[in-house]
């Protein structure tokens, strides 16, 4: 597989608000197959790393999939967008300081908690489960525009999640990775249980 041959194939599967922010790296020596980065909040760019050894042994609807269905969660994913949870966590940051400042440990033991728990709201809404199954969905409905169907689209990207959790030597899925597997099935007409409207809140 040539690479740069391979990332520009990847640039064009995407949607043009996926490819101006999107940075295909190559990263051989990571454990996954493919890993990003929310990056930073005053950078455009967001990088996504592939290890393509691992890459190269999945089949290219496979990887048409995968991509759209990571590009798709970069660009929905807010880490920084202005929410109650974010003025938390600020606020619990700078009151954290200010009490350390002033040596009141119990002070800065609360406002550092209230900051802790703000930031891991924050992560929980873009790594979670609801933005992972929008993503899955956002990307199938892209691929639609690429020549597949919906059913196929959906087929390609949930045996692509099972094959990275084996080429990842994972003994196990994740539940993340059931729920994601199991909506896919029901949107390719392989199942008839579809996923909880209670996992999607």
């Amino acid at each position: 597989m040539n690479l740069d041959v391979e990332i520009r194939r990847l640039l064009d599967v995407m949607p043009a608000s996926g490819r101006m922010i999107t940075k295909i790296i190559s990263q051989p020596e990571q454990p996954t197959v493919l890993a990003y980065r929310p990056g930073l909040p005053w950078s455009q760019e967001r990088p996504v790393l592939i290890n393509f050894d691992f890459w190269r042994q999945l089949p290219e609807p496979q990887r048409d999939l995968l991509i759209l269905s990571t590009v798709q969660w970069l660009t929905a994913s807010k880490w920084l967008k202005p929410n109650l949870y974010l003025g938390l966590a600020l606020a619990g940051a700078v009151g954290a300081i200010a009490e350390l400042v002033q040596g009141d440990m119990i002070g800065f033991a609360v406002a550092g908690g209230l900051s802790a728990l703000a930031g891991t709201q924050i992560r929980r809404i873009n790594r979670g489960l609801q933005l992972q199954l929008a993503a899955d969905e956002a990307a199938v409905h892209v691929a639609q525009r690429r020549g597949y169907s919906e059913a196929e689209a959906a087929q390609h990207l949930f045996s692509a999640i099972q094959t990275v959790a084996k080429l990842e030597g994972q003994a196990q899925p994740t539940f993340d990775q059931l729920i994601r597997c199991q909506n896919l099935r029901a949107i390719a007409g392989l199942s008839k249980t579809s996923v909880p409207e209670t996992l999607r809140e």
